[in-house]
Order: C-alpha cells, then structure tokens, then sequence
C-alpha cells in the first residue's frame, strides 16, 4: 500500500521530464547560466540606430501559424561589449501596418529588451520601461524565440559579430541552430 501513494510523484515527475523532452525535440533550448553572475554585467547605453531602410531589411521566417512578415534591418545589428545583441525589428502585419522596434537580445539568460519603438515619420519614441523579459517559444508571433533559437543565439550560445548575424539571417538559419 506504501507504494501506490508515490504514484501521483511520480506521474508528476514523468510528467515534467516529458515537457522537458517536448521543448528540446522543437529545438528550444535553455538559456545559457554557466559561469554568469548579475553583479559581473553592467549593460552598455546605447542610441538608437538610423532608422531602417526597406533596402536593408532580411526577411526571417517564424514559422506557419502568422500571416505576419518579419524582417531585421541588416545594417543595425550589432554585438556589444555587454554581450547583448542589438537589431531594428521589423513587421508587416496581413493588415498592411508596420511595427519598426529597436530591440536587444541577451542569449546568456534567455531575455529581450525594447529599447525603442519606430514612429510614423521615421523617428524613434524611446521606450518608457528599462525591463527585459523573457522570450517565450509561443506558436503565434513568436519571433523572438526563433531570432533567438534559429540565427542570434544558435545553441545557447551568441553570435560573435554582426557579420555572423547577417550571414546567419541570409542564410534563413545559424549553421549551429539545432
């Protein structure tokens, strides 16, 4: 009788390790934490970039589940000595509209952060919050999870340069992406 009372942990558990082994068989994958302390990183102020160019801008796939169109403005990417990788975003809604974001990812915790949000005539509104979230391996609209899996953080790891970036955006994935 001792025996059937630990049943429900460990259906439980089975139950945590099957989710784990759903997540990496989609190819997402966890942050890398190894050797990382908060008190160690101090995040570098930067400006906005130019605002983008239509000519500048690489299409990258998402995935079936949007109607939306998402690009990254090739010559505003960058990796800074803080480690964050930082682009202009770009989305074409079914509808017609178009979102431009300013925007950094931090592959070693998994994290995202608006920096600014294009406006209509070509400038940028800063953005009013200094918080990063995390990014989530939605079904819809879930670009940053496939910026960050598939062509900026391949493998948990960073890319080394925005040249790397760009190689990896043209190529519609890193060649580390699982």
């Amino acid at each position: 009788m001792k025996h059937l009372s630990l049943l429900p942990l460990a259906a439980f558990l089975a139950g945590g390790t099957f989710a784990a082994e759903v997540a990496r068989d989609i190819g997402f994958h966890e942050p890398v934490r190894s050797n990382f302390t908060e008190s160690e990183w101090v995040e570098t102020k930067v400006a906005p970039p130019a605002f983008p160019k239509d000519a500048d801008l690489v299409e990258f796939h998402v995935g079936a589940n949007t109607a939306n169109r998402f690009y990254i403005d090739g010559s505003t990417l960058s990796v800074g000595g803080d480690g964050i990788v930082r682009y202009a975003l770009v989305v074409r809604t079914a509808g017609g509209a178009t979102n431009v974001t300013h925007e950094g990812m931090r592959c070693e915790t998994g994290e995202y952060k608006l920096y600014a949000s294009g406006r209509a005539d070509g400038t940028w509104a800063l953005s009013r919050t200094d918080a990063w979230r995390p990014i989530e391996n939605k079904l819809a609209n879930r670009h940053h999870a496939a910026l960050n899996r598939d062509l900026f953080c391949p493998a948990g790891a960073r890319i080394g340069s925005a040249e790397e970036g760009r190689d990896a955006l043209m190529r519609g994935k890193h060649p580390r992406a699982p």
